[in-house]
């Protein structure tokens, strides 16, 4: 990974996919749970089983740059875990972090989501203090906070 990245080397050189847990292949699979646990586990310090078994039913959205994971994000179908479609699992990896990519992440997420499911409402479980990030996407609170994880959460929800 180099030291920094600049946004006109991330928008020409990062190679975006969308695939199913079948068409991930072995190594793909274990880079997306190295990264995930990179940053919730290690980064953030929150213990908790990342694999939670939605992977299988989930639509994976990754983000590589010179063969390394940099984004990534999972789209849960209606009804596997919740009556709507879900996002989550929305990361950067640090050395990208600033440069758009998690709003890249989130309406890439919305669309793929609009375009499969176009009756289904979106939901996503924040961190509550990404909020305000959220909401530029269109995302409205729809709980009390709860702590998940050991970190403060909300859920919101899009019908944009």
């Amino acid at each position: 990974m180099p030291q920094s990245l600049s946004l006109r080397v991330i928008t020409k050189d990062i190679t975006w996919n969308w695939k199913s847990y079948s068409e991930l292949r072995k190594d793909e699979l274990y880079e997306i749970l190295r990264f995930r646990q990179e940053i919730f586990a290690v980064e953030q310090q929150s213990w908790y089983l990342d694999a939670d078994g939605l992977d299988q039913e989930a639509l994976h959205f990754l983000g590589m740059y010179e063969g390394n994971l940099v984004a990534y994000t999972r789209l849960l179908v209606p009804g596997i875990k919740k009556l709507n479609s879900s996002l989550g699992r929305i990361l950067v990896h640090s050395k990208c972090r600033g440069l758009g990519l998690g709003h890249f992440l989130v309406e890439q997420g919305m669309n793929k989501s609009r375009n499969l499911f176009p009756s289904a409402l979106i939901t996503l479980s924040a961190q509550e203090h990404l909020e305000e990030f959220y909401k530029k996407h269109g995302f409205m609170r729809s709980g009390d906070t709860y702590i998940e994880d050991g970190i403060p959460h909300i859920e919101m929800t899009s019908d944009a």
